[in-house]
């Protein structure tokens, strides 16, 4: 796909210096929360042809950089849909029942949390970018579109064995720094629209959980909300140890990011951990395990003693 990170300054933080398709200097939240729950530290892409099902049987990722809800928001930069990891996921059962035995992939099934992390794109880089679901609905209306997709994304995975879902929220995304670059009427402080837009729609995310929960016996789902936690890391940053939130450390940290983002660039920062941001759109690696602390003690810690 376009939307692409295998390549230097990409990684540059992570064991060995490696770009490994990770949007950030080092490791992203989910990496630093499998790390919480004793697994491994890092969680292998299932894709990756490196890997096979024994990697996968303790943790595995199907997640793909630009993609979205909404299957045209995949569609702007042709990445892996919504859908189609649902498929690799079918795909990976089958491989686990294999692998480990119908009963004890079964019980891997039922006993894993899985993390859902999507949303910012289908709003930045689709519905505000691309005329098309604009003109089709109101922003209002698009969210429930959006939140539609998400309760039946989840209920397919309850039916598939999940049980232990993680349904994540949208950071504050009108303070990233690509939209701060563009507000220059705004004295290019964070966009206040984007997030109220962001708010508001984390709330009927919340709203779904507690919906699902209801619905689907032993279905145990939780809202993990980046907003708050990010928006004070923007507010007082010297508090969590940054110096730098308007802009990214990625070239001049205004809007690059994927192949913008080059390791020629000389403007790139040298310590990315006084940056909360390592390109346009995606956090640093030290942003990433401040999050990724926070969600494990306010929304998944009741599953660290199962």
């Amino acid at each position: 796909t376009v939307a692409r990170s295998n390549f230097q300054p990409y990684g540059r933080d992570f064991n060995g210096g490696r770009p490994t398709g990770r949007f950030s200097n080092g490791k992203i939240t989910t990496d630093f929360i499998s790390d919480a729950f004793g697994l491994k530290p890092a969680i292998p892409a299932y894709l990756d042809p490196s890997y096979s099902i024994s990697d996968f049987a303790t943790g595995v990722t199907f997640a793909s950089a630009a993609t979205g809800y909404d299957n045209a928001t995949s569609n702007v930069l042709s990445v892996i849909p919504l859908w189609k990891q649902l498929e690799y996921y079918k795909n990976y059962q089958k491989k686990l029942r294999a692998y480990l035995g119908d009963r004890k992939a079964n019980g891997v099934i039922s006993g894993a949390l899985y993390l859902i992390s999507v949303g910012t794109n289908d709003f930045l880089e689709n519905y505000y970018t691309i005329p098309g679901r604009s003109s089709e609905y109101t922003i209002e209306e698009y969210e429930n579109f959006l939140v539609g997709i998400a309760a039946s994304f989840t209920e397919k995975l309850y039916e598939l064995g999940a049980r232990k879902i993680s349904l994540g929220g949208l950071p504050p995304m009108g303070c990233m720094p690509l939209e701060r670059t563009g507000n220059l009427m705004g004295g290019s402080e964070c966009v206040d629209s984007f997030n109220n837009l962001a708010a508001d729609f984390n709330g009927k995310l919340n709203a779904l959980v507690i919906k699902q929960n209801k619905k689907f016996h032993g279905m145990q789902m939780v809202f993990s909300d980046p907003y708050g936690i990010l928006m004070k890391i923007i507010q007082k940053p010297a508090v969590y140890g940054f110096e730098v939130t308007a802009v990214a450390c990625c070239a001049t940290g205004m809007f690059e990011m994927g192949y913008a983002c080059s390791q020629r660039n000389p403007f790139t920062c040298s310590n990315a951990d006084k940056f909360v941001f390592w390109d346009s759109f995606h956090p640093t690696q030290k942003t990433c395990s401040i999050i990724a602390t926070y969600i494990v003690q306010n929304a998944l810690a009741k599953f660290l003693s199962h």
